[in-house]
């Protein structure tokens, strides 16, 4: 039985009843990554010493009570694991290993995950592109096109079957755009649901994973949130008390959880009020005529499985863009501080020049920031409990080296490919993409789901509900 490409629901069930060992696991997805990675880029490092560290897994007392028991996941290199080089796609960062793991990553091996490996992305996090001085990472779909990012490598490691998991990130889209341009699912928790990463952007950027199935996201984001509560939030839309047997928790010291089983049918009907916006970007920032059909078509869905879907025709408010445009140009001027400019590529240091300027002239997005994320975000929202829309505005562009290009181009190619997912960034509220279309191009669209604070449940079921109706599908050859 082949196990790279399966959920990592299946994975660590069987693992954990003896059907087969974390080894056999790792190995198999380590040849997948031999075989897959070389056309696509994702990986900066791959862990060969995981297949040691699956050894010593299988060796744990407690293996038949992990819930990612045997589980390979992949995390993006801005996140420190322990012995290994955190490069934040950039020549200019230190080659020191780092001496522990993010809290986010130990809570992944505690629950029985192995690291596989390292994932590529844009240098410092700051473009959704996916080119670094570590080579271009290209999208599973077609090569000669971007996998978005930042959060690169990592989604196109799941959409080509290299790991079932992989842990990123999110400032201002960057788990989102990659999830969409790939045909994966990603979600962006809202504020402090999940530990941070140390370069966090001021409170915009936060941790979260990416997968295939609503199952597997939803499982993932209950052990990076240590809440079990979520583990099951894709059948039903809402936190799930834990059920019998009660087992020692892995989620959090002080709490009972149950093991994951796998997925014996759909997702529970629930009713929510669901808006949908095919267009909400003001005008100027166009949106692809097919990117707005699959948002009706989700909301169409989303209806005939129970839901009050409403239009919201709305758009966005106009100063909006600017203030997301330049707090991102803010993060770009603090990314480098204590790093050699000679070291790092021309647009970043573009992107950091035009936001120390901003900064200057007290024109860097803060006033706006803090205008949205008080009151703005949900006045504009309106009384739904969640809203569909597009997370890009147009097909991803080339793979190909951006950052050697400058200001002007990068920040165009930007706000025109990923206008819709900064905004949720600004006040802290979850979002989520997932797959439900393919486009005449050949690939794949991805809708955004959008809930207030505390939504991610209702975002999990919804989520859960349209891939009942839109099935996921692997890119051509990596089945």
């Amino acid at each position: 039985m082949l196990w790279a490409g399966r959920s990592a629901i299946e994975i660590a069930t069987a693992v954990r009843q003896g059907e087969v060992t974390a080894v056999t696991v790792v190995e198999e997805h380590l040849h997948a990554i031999a075989r897959h990675d070389p056309r696509i880029g994702a990986f900066r490092l791959v862990r060969e010493q995981a297949v040691e560290e699956a050894q010593a897994l299988q060796k744990r007392r407690d293996l038949a009570e992990l819930p990612l028991a045997g589980v390979p996941v992949a995390v993006k290199d801005n996140l420190e694991v322990a012995g290994e080089q955190t490069r934040l796609g950039s020549a200019a960062t230190s080659g020191a290993p780092a001496a522990e793991d993010h809290p986010a990553v130990a809570r992944l091996r505690a629950a029985g995950a192995v690291v596989v490996g390292l994932t590529n992305l844009p240098e410092l996090g700051l473009v959704g592109v996916g080119d670094s001085a570590y080579g271009i990472v290209r999208n599973p779909w077609n090569p000669d096109r971007t996998p978005g990012g930042s959060s690169s490598g990592a989604a196109a490691a799941v959409a080509a079957g290299m790991v079932p998991i992989a842990l990123g990130n999110d400032g201002m889209g960057s788990l989102r755009i990659p999830g969409a341009a790939c045909g994966v699912l990603a979600v962006k928790p809202g504020t402090g649901l999940v530990p941070a990463p140390a370069q966090d952007w001021n409170g915009l950027t936060e941790n979260g994973p990416i997968a295939t199935t609503a199952a597997d996201l939803s499982l993932a984001l209950s052990v990076l949130a240590a809440d079990p509560s979520l583990a099951e939030a894709w059948r039903t839309g809402r936190r799930v008390a834990p059920r019998l047997p009660m087992l020692r928790s892995v989620w959090a010291d002080d709490a009972e959880v149950w093991q994951p089983q796998p997925p014996p049918d759909g997702p529970e009907p629930f009713d929510l009020r669901v808006a949908y916006a095919p267009q909400p970007l003001p005008a100027g920032l166009p949106v692809d005529r097919e990117f707005q059909a699959a948002v009706r078509a989700a909301a169409e869905s989303l209806r005939v499985a129970g839901h009050t879907v409403v239009e919201h025709a709305r758009k966005l408010p106009l100063w909006l863009g600017p203030a997301t445009v330049a707090t991102w140009l803010r993060q770009a001027a603090t990314a480098i501080d204590g790093l050699d400019p000679a070291r790092l590529e021309r647009r970043t240091r573009a992107l950091a020049r035009v936001g120390r300027a901003l900064a200057a002239l007290r024109a860097d997005g803060t006033r706006g920031r803090d205008r949205w994320r008080a009151y703005g975000a949900d006045q504009w929202f309106g009384d739904a409990d969640a809203l569909v829309m597009p997370v890009l505005g147009t097909v991803p562009p080339r793979a190909e080296r951006w950052g050697e290009h400058g200001f002007l181009r990068n920040v165009l190619l930007n706000v025109r490919f990923a206008p819709g997912a900064g905004p949720w960034n600004m006040c802290g509220w979850p979002a989520l993409t997932v797959p439900v279309a393919t486009h005449s191009s050949g690939l794949p669209i991805g809708v955004q789901l959008v809930a207030p604070p505390g939504g991610e449940p209702h975002l999990l079921g919804l989520a859960a509900q349209l891939q009942a109706t839109h099935p996921p599908v692997r890119p051509p050859g990596y089945h």
